[in-house]
């Protein structure tokens, strides 16, 4: 099988999302109306599910999940076209996430990372690599030493079997917590870095997203940075090569934005988009993924 013709790999964090849209700001010590719904999440899962909405023919997902839900987000992956991988924890329960959505569809995570970061190096197997033309790393899992592991393993295999590896850093603030020259050095070997612009400033110390893309792309060999609503920037080599811009939405929920960049950007790489083209098709999935409630595709059902 060529490697133009081979599925994706994700790595990643399968996630239990409370989503909690509220109108007027949060009332302390007393009740603020929202819209709530529990939907499947986590930036691995959401990515997969972005990728094969996008065209990927066969897109594998490997997380692990508490017994709690399992069947659940298993059926949710399926439902999206995704091939589920899912390792089941009997002592802890799935990773849970409330997102708190303010009236400019902005998000704050509280976060339960439960059993998405007790991947273990022993759930991983090189065999899981068959068939693969490239893996991706979701960010979450290099927070935790177990899971670090895993994804080190994972990415070292990979890269001896010449299949290319993205990683998303996935969050400023555990960014912050792990310190950034640990997260670097983890994330070697990556051929692609796939940061927003908080995450491109905490591994950086550079304010400006220009400078910060071209620091990181002369540690990897393609740096894609979101900016949100003003699109991407792509650098190479230590330097910016492209700005694509992100067409203009209302937006609903901000949250699975970069998750739904990610999955059309590997997506399209795969099919043979240069890193421009990929840029845009990440961008298009990010502006439709702000339109709807949740992080995954609109048009999968989020029920069991």
């Amino acid at each position: 099988m060529s490697r133009a013709a081979g599925a994706l790999l994700v790595v990643g964090d399968v996630v239990t999302d409370v989503v909690a849209r509220h109108r007027t700001p949060l009332a302390p010590a007393t009740d603020t109306a929202a819209e709530i719904r529990t939907l499947p999440g986590g930036a691995g899962a959401n990515a997969a599910c972005w990728a094969a909405r996008s065209g990927c023919e066969e897109v594998r997902l490997l997380g692990r999940v508490g017994t709690d839900s399992a069947v659940w987000h298993d059926r949710a992956l399926r439902r999206a076209g995704v091939r589920p991988l899912l390792v089941t924890d009997a002592e802890t329960a799935t990773a849970t996430v409330i997102a708190l959505v303010d009236p400019t569809a902005e998000r704050t995570f509280l976060t339960d990372s439960g059993a998405a970061l007790r991947l273990a190096p022993e759930d991983w197997s090189a065999r899981l690599l068959d068939g693969v033309a490239r893996l991706h790393l979701s960010g979450y899992l290099f927070f935790a030493a177990a899971s670090r592991e895993t994804v080190r393993r994972a990415l070292r295999e990979a890269g001896g079997a010449g299949i290319p590896v993205s990683v998303d850093p996935a969050s400023a603030g555990f960014l912050a917590e792990l310190g950034p020259e640990r997260f670097l050095a983890a994330a070697e070997g990556a051929e692609v870095l796939l940061p927003n612009v908080d995450e491109a400033r905490a591994l950086t110390g550079r304010d400006e997203p220009e400078v910060a893309a071209a620091e990181l792309s002369r540690r990897f060999p393609l740096v894609v940075m979101t900016l949100g609503a003003a699109g991407a920037l792509v650098a190479e080599g230590g330097a910016v090569i492209a700005r694509v811009e992100a067409p203009a939405v209302r937006p609903v929920d901000s949250t699975g934005a970069g998750d739904a960049f990610t999955g059309a950007f590997l997506a399209a790489r795969l099919a043979g988009a240069d890193p421009a083209k990929a840029a845009e098709a990440g961008c298009r999935a990010g502006s439709e993924a702000v339109t709807v409630v949740g992080g995954r595709p609109p048009d999968v059902p989020p029920g069991p």
